[in-house]
């Protein structure tokens, strides 16, 4: 079977709720689309409310203090909200990445402390972190076992995100703030065993098929940020559960069968989407949503990942919350009803972010200041 490059763009947005919103839950829908990328606490309350219908941040607010969806360091070294019951293949799945990422890191290693040190460390700490517990307790701890020093702050950070601690909710607006908490995680996965880390690939591989396929080898590298041999022996690993398909360029590309696959010419709405939104990050080839001309404006240098306007299923410019409203700036001109599109998108942005931060991504204004290729820019609502 193949598939062309714009029915690869409307199979993303089928599974991640793109193509209309579902009426489920936050947390169905968090598993639904496998993970949010959740370095910025707001993020992820902006990608729901793109997704599901009637999205009520409080109801989501309940799910991440009852650990029904949680926050912690997985992919691509990275935050991530996923539902409780992936964390602990998604975490045996990045084991090795995580572990040489950051118990190999030469700031850590500059420490002076080890590996064999760090595991020597954990089961104290995740003890004592059986209720949730402050960063500045948790070092603390640490620092009992290793001593002070000026480098204690640079080892605990190394230690904090390797080790499997969720993030506990402190308070609104986005339930997660700059002083984070942590807590052990309730189902412990296994670390350093190459066993549970390859059978936690394979069930990381196949819910990134699920949520994001049809993909390729290379694009499982990109999201999990693993070797490609380590996902080739996933893929074989899942054996008949996955099937080949034919991407452009007859790129080997695998899925799920029976996963949604619309017509390329399925209308896709208009979308306002969040920084780092995963649709943004979740590939190698990430022409399949956003425009290679666009990519560098929208990917800054840093690792900042805009929030984008979605048109048509591609990426056509991006947005800010400013006093008065929601500017948008489009990187082509656009139809008028792709602006009336955007525009009741905007009416409901502004009330979500009215109840919690209508000052929501302002610290990355300096973007627009620094200059984008923009060709025309409204206020929304108002036009």
């Amino acid at each position: 079977m193949a598939i062309s490059e714009r029915g690869l763009n409307r199979a993303t947005l089928a599974r991640q709720l793109l193509l209309s919103r579902a009426p489920v839950g936050p947390t169905e829908a968090v598993r639904r689309v496998v993970a949010l990328q959740a370095q910025q606490p707001g993020s992820p309350y902006v990608a729901l409310w793109n997704r599901v219908a009637g999205f009520d941040p409080a109801e989501f607010d309940a799910d991440l203090a009852g650990f029904r969806v949680v926050r912690s360091t997985l992919m691509r070294v990275t935050l991530h909200l996923v539902h409780a019951a992936d964390y602990r293949v998604f975490r045996e799945a990045v084991e090795p990445t995580l572990r040489g990422a950051r118990l190999g890191d030469a700031r850590f290693t500059a420490t002076g402390l080890t590996a064999a040190d760090a595991d020597a460390l954990l089961p104290g700490l995740l003890a004592y972190a059986e209720r949730p517990r402050t960063g500045a307790a948790l070092r603390a701890r640490m620092e009992e076992a290793v001593g002070t020093g000026p480098l204690a702050p640079v080892a605990w950070r190394m230690l904090r995100q390797y080790a499997p601690l969720w993030h506990a909710p402190t308070g609104p607006p986005w339930s997660f703030g700059t002083a984070p908490s942590f807590v052990a995680a309730a189902d412990r996965p296994v670390l350093a065993d190459p066993g549970a880390a390859a059978g936690g690939l394979a069930a990381l591989v196949l819910r990134y098929l699920e949520g994001f396929g049809p993909a390729s080898v290379a694009d499982i590298c990109q999201f999990a940020l693993v070797q490609r041999g380590r996902a080739r022996n996933a893929v074989r690993d899942l054996g008949t559960r996955v099937e080949e398909v034919t991407g452009p360029g007859g790129t080997v590309l695998y899925d799920v069968p029976g996963a949604p696959r619309p017509a390329p010419g399925t209308p896709a709405p208009p979308r306002l989407m969040a920084m780092w939104d995963s649709v943004l990050l979740a590939y190698a080839d990430r022409g399949r949503v956003i425009p290679p001309a666009y990519r560098k404006h929208v990917i800054r240098v840093n690792g900042d990942v805009l929030p984008t306007l979605l048109v048509d299923g591609y990426v056509a410019g991006v947005w800010r919350p400013v006093d008065d409203g929601i500017e948008a700036s489009a990187f082509r001109p656009l139809p008028e009803t792709a602006w009336e599109g955007l525009a009741a998108e905007a009416s409901g942005l502004r009330a979500l972010l009215a109840g919690r931060d209508p000052a929501l991504y302002r610290r990355y204004d300096h973007w627009w200041a620094k200059g984008l290729p923009v060709v025309e820019t409204r206020l929304l609502p108002h036009g």
